[in-house]
């Protein structure tokens, strides 16, 4: 076979222009209607039958997924934003001081930028507020996943601290379920009570729809325990949310949508 002047002879090959990593928009004052398009670079191919053809890839819109939430009961008032999108700002304020540095692990190692702020009954105990902040984180990351295309939607990661190890496996599938198991020795770290862990994230996944496993693999102390608990989740949830470049906007499953409803 005869081949055209634009493949060398003995040497064929193919030359793929892969778009770059999605862009990501890094600033939580960016408005949520603003949007980016960016046109891929269309990938030539020399084939054996010296044909030459383009492949235009699909147009690419993002733009910063970002939720929003108040929620106002006779025991809480609770203001969320979240930007899954972000670069790791936390501004956390919930009257629970180990809720905010737990809140603090979520933005840094997930990279997203966590705004909470949160009124409670605190005079009475942790209870409310701890359970009516993990609802609406719930509900932002619900709002800000939309319909959920484009997005891993697995995560899975085990982080140490020190002696401590936890692994996180979660599935963003519109199922809220939760399997923890977390073996935490003492009752309290500082003031707050260790029970409230699984109760928080129990909340967020009622509300955000995601199947969400914990398991404590080593570990003795109680603040190493729990603080490796929500770096994983942190490291987890972000892998989940990035986008997959080869999906091309399309619902990470068979079914075709990821529903929470």
């Amino acid at each position: 076979m005869e081949l055209s002047s634009s493949c060398q002879l003995l040497k064929p090959r193919v030359v793929l222009v892969v778009p770059s990593p999605f862009t990501k928009i890094k600033h939580l004052l960016v408005p949520i209607t603003q949007r980016n398009t960016f046109n891929p670079q269309r990938a030539t191919i020399c084939s054996a039958s010296s044909t030459v053809k383009d492949h235009p890839q699909p147009q690419i819109t993002v733009r910063d997924r970002i939720g929003s939430v108040k929620r106002v009961t006779n025991e809480t008032n609770v203001e969320v934003e979240l930007n899954l999108d972000g670069v790791g700002s936390s501004d956390s304020s919930t009257g629970i001081p180990f809720l905010d540095h737990m809140l603090d692990q979520l933005a840094s190692h997930g990279l997203f930028d966590v705004h909470v702020k949160a009124v409670g009954d605190t005079h009475i105990d942790d209870h409310h507020t701890n359970e009516d902040v993990g609802l609406a984180i719930g509900t932002a990351l619900l709002t800000a996943l939309d319909d959920r295309k484009g997005i891993n939607r697995f995560g899975d990661f085990t982080a140490p601290l020190d002696e401590a190890l936890v692994h996180v496996t979660l599935d963003l599938s519109g199922r809220p379920h939760l399997n923890y198991d977390l073996q935490i020795p003492t009752e309290r770290v500082g003031t707050y009570d260790t029970q409230l862990v699984e109760h928080f994230f129990q909340s967020l996944v009622n509300t955000s729809g995601m199947t969400l496993h914990i398991r404590q693999l080593a570990g003795e102390n109680s603040h190493h325990i729990i603080e490796a608990t929500f770096k994983a989740f942190a490291r987890a949830l972000r892998q989940a949310t990035e986008y997959d470049p080869r999906r091309r906007g399309t619902v990470p499953s068979s079914k075709g949508v990821l529903s929470r409803a």
